[in-house]
C-alpha cells in the first residue's frame, strides 16, 4: 500500500502539472508564445526530457536487477536446503532432530514472507534470527562423526549450511529496497516541467486532458513497478517462493 500511495501521488503531481500548464495558457500574453519563445522552450523539455528517459531507464534496470537477484536467492536457497537435508539423511538417524529443526526454520521464514505484515519479513534480519540459524550451524559442528563418511558428510553439511544462510541474506538484503529516493523525486520534477511544458503550448480540449489523463497514470505505474521491484520479498510484484514450498516437501523424508 506504501507503494500505491506514492504513485498515486505521482500521478497527482504529474497530471496536475498538465493541467497547470493549461491554464496558464490561457493567461500567459502573446509574445510569450511566440516561435521564438515556444522553440527556446521546447529545446529546454527536450533536454530535460532526454534527462529523464535515461533516469527511467537506469531505475527500471536497477529494480529489475535487484528482482532478479532475490528471485536466484530464492531458489538457489531452496536447493541447498533440499542437499542439506539429504545430506544429513546420508549421514545417519541421529541427525532427525537436526533435519526437524531446519524444516521448522524453513517453514517459520515462508510464513513470515508470505505474511502482510512488513514487520514480520522486517523481522527475519534481527539478531535473533540470525542467531537461529548459526544454532544449526553450530549442532552439525557438534555431530560426532564414526567414519570417514560420516566426518565428510558433516564438513559438507557445514559448507552447505553456510551457503543456505549467505543467500538467505542477501535475499533479505535485496528485499530490503535499494531505491535512491532522491533520484525518484528529481524524475519526479522532471516528469511536472516536461507534462507541465505540454499543458502550456496546448488549448484545453477534451482529448488533450484524456491524453494527460494517460500519460500520467502510465508515468505513476511505472514508477510504482521500480519500487515494488525494488522489494522483492514483499508487495504486490513480489518473487514465487514456489521453490522453497516445493524443498518443503521433500524435507524430511
Amino acid at each position: 500500500m506504501y507503494h500505491l500511495s506514492i504513485a498515486v501521488v505521482v500521478f497527482a503531481c504529474v497530471f496536475g502539472s498538465a493541467l497547470f500548464g493549461l491554464f496558464l495558457h490561457s493567461l500567459l500574453p502573446e509574445d510569450h508564445l511566440s516561435d521564438e519563445s515556444v522553440n527556446v522552450i521546447k529545446l529546454t523539455i527536450g533536454l530535460i526530457g532526454t534527462m529523464a528517459a535515461i533516469v527511467l531507464g537506469l531505475l527500471i534496470s536497477s529494480a529489475k536487477s535487484s528482482f532478479d537477484t532475490a528471485n536466484a536467492a530464492v531458489v538457489r536457497d531452496a536447493t541447498d536446503i533440499i542437499l542439506l537435508d539429504r545430506t544429513l539423511a546420508q549421514y545417519g538417524p541421529e541427525t532427525q532432530d537436526l533435519r526437524a529443526l531446519l524444516k521448522q526454520s524453513v517453514v517459520t521464514g515462508v510464513q513470515k514472507i508470505t505474511s502482510t505484515d512488513a514487520g514480520q519479513v522486517a523481522s527475519m534480519r534481527s539478531p535473533e534470527e540470525l542467531r537461529r540459524g548459526e544454532n544449526i550451524q553450530r549442532k552439525l559442528a557438534e555431530l560426532p562423526p564414526h567414519s570417514e563418511e560420516q566426518h565428510r558428510l558433516q564438513a559438507r553439511a557445514i559448507q552447505i549450511s553456510g551457503e543456505v544462510l549467505a543467500m538467505r541474506e542477501l535475499a533479505l538484503l535485496q528485499a530490503a529496497g535499494s531505491t535512491p529516493i532522491p533520484l525518484v523525486i528529481t524524475l519526479v520534477l522532471w516528469l511536472c516541467i516536461i507534462f507541465g511544458s505540454f499543458g502550456l503550448f496546448t488549448s484545453p480540449n477534451t482529448t488533450v486532458t484524456t491524453t494527460f489523463f494517460l500519460g500520467a497514470v502510465s508515468t505513476s505505474i511505472a514508477i510504482f513497478l521500480i519500487l515494488e521491484m525494488n522489494t522483492p520479498l514483499g508487495g504486490i510484484i513480489a518473487v514465487s517462493l514456489a521453490p522453497l514450498r516445493e524443498a518443503l516437501t521433500i524435507l524430511g523424508q
